[in-house]
């Protein structure tokens, strides 16, 4: 009776064993292979996304805190964005550690999304490398970006880019991790130089025909009697949605320069990110603005606003394939 007995104990526990590994596995499968990112509450730290890159910038200035990258590096953190955003966390991860970047989930509290954090791992060192930061929207797919090309340099963009990324789902922020005079001659000009960090990952967003916005920062007396200067860059593929940026933000009483109507300062006709968004027929916005536009508060607000009702339209759309993705 005692051998029976044991031998029912040992059945029913080698049954509930198999049970328990065949759930993992059916889960791990469902999930992509633990691929995935963390569920709401799970391994996402809380922040302020807005102090978060405050905290971050904070360290910019001209003649320090930059390193030329090498096409590896590039080639590699462009790479590891475009395995995150197709979702294979774990690749990701394991090819940005290569090249010294960090990967970490963060539920901004204001927004109440989770963004993943791509973040260069000498940022907090005495000699950062200076290459810059990328947050996607890990809770919509990916649909646009924001391009805060000179943090600091152009005071308070990296706020308003803040501030552009929460207003729509699907958003990608990226980020230069250095003041745009930090390296030698304007090799830390992100904007002008495709030798970037910045440049290879907004190239990878464009090749997978993601939108974007670039938000630049300009003097008030720099175009005399307009609070913002509108542009489609060196392309034309963003028209319509230029003049409904432009329209929403004479809504809300700011003065518009439209650069495909009349001659403007500053029109970004010569950024390298929209020379690569023309080249691929994708819409780009190039954004300058005067202080008191980017300034923390009621006009800051109003000017994300309207971003978003641009944002808003392209999060909706299906993002383009790129050539050999479904």
């Amino acid at each position: 009776m005692r051998a029976t007995r044991s031998r029912i104990i040992t059945i029913a526990t080698i049954v509930l064993v198999t049970a328990a590994v065949l759930t993992a596995v059916l889960r791990a499968t469902r999930d992509g292979g633990g691929d995935e990112s963390p569920r709401p509450g799970q391994g996402a730290r809380q922040v302020d996304l807005a102090r978060e890159v405050a905290d971050f910038t904070r360290r910019f200035g001209p003649g320090h805190g930059y390193r030329q990258p090498g096409q590896a590096d590039r080639t590699a953190v462009a790479e590891g964005v475009g395995l995150l955003l197709d979702g294979h966390r774990g690749q990701a991860e394991h090819l940005l550690s290569q090249h010294g970047f960090t990967l970490r989930t963060v539920l901004d509290r204001v927004s109440g999304r989770r963004y993943a954090e791509v973040a260069d791992r000498t940022d907090a060192a005495v000699d950062p490398r200076g290459w810059g930061r990328v947050y996607v929207d890990l809770d919509h797919p990916p649909r646009w970006s924001v391009q805060i090309p000179h943090p600091v340099a152009d005071l308070d963009t990296e706020q308003l880019g803040v501030r552009v990324l929460r207003g729509s789902p699907g958003g990608v922020m990226v980020l230069a991790g250095a003041h745009r005079a930090a390296g030698r001659g304007n090799a830390a000009d992100v904007a002008h130089r495709q030798d970037t960090v910045f440049y290879a990952v907004c190239a990878e967003l464009v090749r997978r025909g993601m939108p974007a916005v670039q938000l630049h920062g300009m003097a008030a007396s720099a175009a005399s009697g307009y609070d913002v200067v509108a542009s489609t860059g060196a392309g034309s593929a963003g028209r319509a949605d230029a003049l409904r940026l432009a329209d929403a933000l004479g809504r809300r009483g700011f003065r518009v320069c439209r650069a495909w109507e009349r001659n403007c300062p500053l029109e970004g006709r010569l950024n390298i990110e929209g020379r690569a968004a023309d080249a691929a027929d994708v819409p780009f916005l190039h954004v300058e603005s005067v202080p008191e536009v980017r300034a923390d508060g009621a006009p800051a607000d109003r000017a994300a606003a309207a971003v978003d009702l641009v944002t808003r339209l392209w999060a909706s759309a299906s993002a383009t394939a790129p050539p050999g993705r479904p």
